[in-house]
């Protein structure tokens, strides 16, 4: 095992609070792997608006896509809708040469709250296997679900367009799949589309379910949901965010050994989840001119969930993306008018240019995950003497492709990555001055391309002092 002790190289201006006078003119101050990678710009550049938009009139068509609706017809109904999901993936795989593997994840819900009979429900899925051997079982899901409901959600015949929710979400994964497949990744992507949702998540239950009982290593997972619109309810436009939820500390109950070290570390803000929100929104605004990712320290709106919540719950990192002001005379609501105004989730209500932004958010935070190499693993802090410097040891990895390691560090209070040190490829570095009472830290792998993974927080390499300690 290789160990290598350094000096940070800083890769912000500032100098953070600890560094003498004269250590901080022996630090280099410059940016450290901003390198952009022509295939995320490539892959960017390809999502189309307007075959965004064709696809979410096509599943407004459908008339009604409720999970109990009918499933024989060919032109309306859950059955159509779906089965139109499969034949434009299998279309999207031929072109692509047959790089896509397209399968249906087909089962009965037993009689619950929402389906008073056993119903089928089927998952609609697109594989794009990884292409590096060291890589391949490292998977990474981009969802939405195809399902949609008015206000009563046992109505399974009533005009049902679902265009914001979720047939947004729905066509931006059904485009992140047609560009994505004609380009090479070291992991594998699944393009996921999932009915279910409005009668309780059951189809990504019970994909997430199947997922675990696989052993499947999923290292991130994004749902889009309700991602149509930049109109606010109060008539204000905003077409320059997307809302990013992510979960911190799961339920106590939940709590395993690794969540309580976070806590008793004060690493409650740097869960696996959270690294991967950073991520995204770090990817966001070096690909995606004119998107902020807004991140929200929450599993979901309140007291509310998504299709990435059985993925969370199973303890996968995973995250849900909304428009940044949700219009609720749009969603879950009868078409109809009232003292003329238009209440429905209509297709005119959605902005299209918007949706393609967001879904070029996801390709780019899904392009570079695939394409880097995969989280630093057995990451931890030196805490065998008092001392104000800080070392960290990591595990080497394997893939061809890697070139090192950055060593990333903030103030506790801070939400971001502040300061970030390119430490070669070792598995060991010293942050000199920088002491681990005052800062969080954090390891990423690092791509010959630039691309990095999310940051890994540090495990103490011996157990934490009690609090009665000096």
């Amino acid at each position: 095992m290789k160990e290598c002790v350094l000096i940070a190289v800083i890769s912000m201006a500032l100098v953070p609070a600890g560094i003498t006078g004269t250590q901080s003119r022996r630090i280099n101050s410059r940016p450290v792997n901003r390198r952009v990678d022509p295939s995320i710009q490539s892959i960017v550049s390809e999502i189309s608006a307007v075959r965004i938009e064709a696809n979410i009139k096509t599943l407004v068509g459908f008339h009604t896509r409720n999970t109990l609706s009918d499933t024989e017809s060919k032109t309306s109904g859950i059955g159509a809708a779906r089965r139109w999901i499969k034949s434009e993936f299998d279309r999207y795989s031929q072109e692509s040469g047959g790089r896509l593997e397209v399968t249906v994840d087909q089962f009965i819900q037993p009689p619950g709250r929402r389906n008073p009979k056993p119903v089928e429900v089927v998952n609609v899925a697109a594989t794009l296997p990884g292409s590096q051997a060291e890589s391949r079982d490292r998977l990474y899901v981009v969802s939405g679900h195809y399902d949609s409901r008015i206000s009563n959600v046992m109505d399974i015949t009533g005009f049902a367009p679902g265009a914001d929710d979720d047939a947004s979400g729905t066509a931006a994964v059904m485009e992140m799949a047609r560009v994505m497949s004609k380009h090479q990744f070291n992991a594998t992507l699944v393009f996921l589309a999932v009915a279910g949702e409005e009668q309780g998540l059951l189809g990504s239950t019970h994909w997430a379910q199947m997922a675990k009982d696989k052993h499947l290593d999923i290292q991130g997972m994004i749902t889009n949901d309700i991602i149509g619109s930049s109109r606010a309810d109060d008539g204000h436009i905003d077409s320059h965010h997307v809302r990013l939820f992510a979960e911190g500390l799961p339920p106590t109950a939940q709590l395993s050994d690794d969540m309580r070290t976070l806590i008793r570390t004060g690493g409650e803000n740097d869960t696996p989840t959270r690294e991967l929100a950073r991520k995204i929104r770090e990817v966001a605004d070096q690909y995606v001119s004119g998107m902020e990712v807004t991140i929200i320290y929450r599993l979901d709106r309140f007291l509310r969930g998504g299709d990435h919540s059985p993925f969370v719950d199973r303890g996968y990192p995973a995250v849900r993306m909304t428009e940044p002001n949700e219009t609720y005379r749009h969603q879950h609501q009868d078409v109809r008018q009232v003292e003329g105004v238009q209440y429905g989730d209509l297709p005119e209500f959605d902005d299209f240019n918007y949706i393609a932004q967001v879904a070029r958010v996801n390709a780019a935070a899904m392009a570079n995950l695939a394409l880097a190499p995969g989280a630093p693993k057995n990451v931890e802090v030196e805490t065998a003497k008092l001392e104000n410097d800080t070392t960290l040891k990591w595990e080497a990895g394997h893939e061809p492709d890697l070139t090192g390691y950055n060593v990333v560090w903030r103030e506790t209070t801070a939400p971001f990555w502040q300061h970030r040190a390119f430490a070669g490829n070792v598995t060991s570095y010293t942050v000199k001055g920088i002491s681990k009472d005052n800062y969080i830290f954090g390891v990423e792998a690092v791509g010959k391309n630039g691309t990095t993974s999310p940051a890994v927080y540090p495990k103490p390499n011996r157990p934490a002092r009690r609090p009665d300690e000096s």
